[in-house]
């Protein structure tokens, strides 16, 4: 492990009891693919570091889970049998290297009967940071005891039972002594490299716009569905920060929340806009490109203008990825189709009646009082094939879209990313984990093997770590720095 490393990352993974694993740990490198036959668990490793993720970001316990078809349930081992109580859980945890060394993270979460966070332990530096306990079945909260060395050898106090506590502890610790300040330290490493993660899903078909058809796809409907579940607004989601403040403050109902380092108590709309339920706000929505990609070409519009040589190296990419000839890559304004009289995207007070009904808000011919499309489909993606002209990309097949969306990810950042940035670590500082499942989905070998390729070139700036999984492991094959676990074997 790099202990040295001044940028927080996560470089174990610890299956202790989820879903198919138990007593598994996964070392994670810069660049780590998992690859195992159907049902070897590569997914579900995916979806543990995604709970954590969500749960360092401050997402209630709830929400966190909700990543997994049948929620928590779904994530107790098959195997695993229910105490005198009815009771039955799972275990998850981490390590996170950075300027305080390795900091283990370990939870125990009860799954039945009732949803909580029942055991959690944090330990560095050769001590035991802070451990919580469910000592009353009968109310909502653990009883935590975090590290002090001063006076008293140690602090209690009741935390919620269903937020990761370590998140909390940035804003409960005083840090007046030196017990007390290796505690804050020790958390906000772990906050900051489980915040740092970017789940992405490309889904061609939402990319290609025809997810937009009677869905408030852009997020800004109260009933438009995408993904399963309609748009959700609310106040609290990811909050932030040692410093204090709530997090984001929605315009309708949700779950309040603080936590850890960074709060900047801004105001928006968190609505759930694409499949991977992280949510996403209007306000700066436009040029962040989200988990399935439907924005693709509103990003591209963006950091064409604001990175030259990066859109070159992504115009590069495309070329060796795609069949046929391509001198560039950029993005121009849809201009409205006149032989549609209905069917587009839902927007505004209006998203909750038309997202459920599938009526129209825009669309139409201009002579029909149609407007051009707006958000996520305002603008067009196309490549320019030369002498062949112009094609937009929606005409690419599902390989090459995906292709072209997860190298957009690896070409960029957190601020172009609809993820919450980590605001108080300088940018020099920070890496971003890229969690793809199925990195190689409908790829051709070449072309998965161009991305991988990319993903070598990006991490070796210190930047980017990718996660992904892939169906064929020679794909990596002769790439520096790249680590293949086989699961199942």
């Amino acid at each position: 492990m790099d202990t040295d490393s001044v940028r927080p990352a996560v470089t174990e993974l610890r299956l202790s009891a989820f879903k198919a694993h138990r007593g598994i740990s996964l070392p994670l490198g810069p660049l780590t693919l998992l690859s195992g036959d159907s049902g070897s668990g590569k997914t579900s490793a995916l979806q543990a570091y995604e709970i954590l993720s969500r749960l360092g970001s401050g997402d209630p316990l709830a929400r966190a889970v909700g990543v997994v078809a049948g929620g928590a349930p779904a994530c107790v081992p098959a195997a695993a049998r229910s105490d005198g109580q009815g009771r039955r859980g799972f275990r998850i945890g981490c390590t996170v290297d950075g300027p305080v060394g390795p900091v283990h993270l370990d939870l125990a979460v009860q799954a039945e009967p009732e949803l909580r966070i029942v055991g959690e332990r944090l330990t560095g530096c050769g001590e035991t940071l802070l451990t919580t306990a469910l000592t009353d079945p009968t109310r909502s909260a653990v009883q935590a005891a975090w590290h002090t060395a001063g006076a008293t050898p140690v602090t209690r106090a009741p935390l919620p039972d269903d937020r990761l506590a370590t998140s909390l502890l940035p804003l409960r610790v005083a840090g007046k002594t030196a017990g007390q300040r290796l505690v804050i330290a020790a958390a906000e490493q772990v906050v900051v490299a489980l915040r740092s993660a970017f789940v992405c899903d490309p889904r061609p078909e939402a990319m290609r716009g025809r997810a937009a058809a009677g869905t408030a796809e852009d997020g800004r409907g109260d009933g438009g569905a995408s993904g399963g579940g309609g748009a959700r607004r609310g106040t609290g989601a990811r909050a932030g920060g040692r410093g204090g403040g709530a997090g984001r403050q929605g315009k309708g109902g949700g779950s309040a929340g603080s936590g850890p380092a960074g709060a900047r108590g801004r105001k928006g709309v968190r609505s759930g806009g694409d499949a991977s339920g992280w949510g996403h706000d209007d306000e700066r929505d436009e040029g962040r490109l989200r988990s399935s990609c439907d924005n693709l070409a509103a990003v591209l519009d963006r950091t064409s203008r604001e990175c030259s040589r990066r859109h070159a190296i992504l115009v590069a990419a495309v070329r060796d990825a795609c069949a046929g000839p391509v001198d560039g890559l950029r993005a121009v304004p849809r201009q409205p189709d006149p032989d549609v009289a209905g069917g587009g995207a839902v927007h505004g007070a209006a998203g909750g009646a038309a997202g459920a009904s599938g009526a129209a808000v825009t669309g139409g011919t201009p002579a029909q009082g149609g407007q051009p499309p707006s958000g996520p489909q305002a603008m067009r993606a196309v490549l320019d094939r030369g002498e062949l002209g112009d094609m937009p990309v929606e005409q690419l097949g599902d390989g090459e879209l995906r292709f072209l969306a997860l190298a957009l990810v690896l070409l960029t950042g957190p601020g172009v990313l609809a993820m919450d940035p980590v605001g108080e670590i300088p940018s020099a500082l920070q890496q971003m984990t890229v969690m793809a499942d199925g990195m190689d989905r409908c790829m051709d070998r070449r072309q998965a093997r161009e991305l991988v390729a990319l993903a070598v070139r990006m991490a070796e700036r210190g930047h980017v770590r990718l996660l992904g999984t892939v169906r064929d492991p020679a794909v990596a094959e002769g790439l520096p720095g790249v680590q293949v676990l086989h699961l199942g074997v």
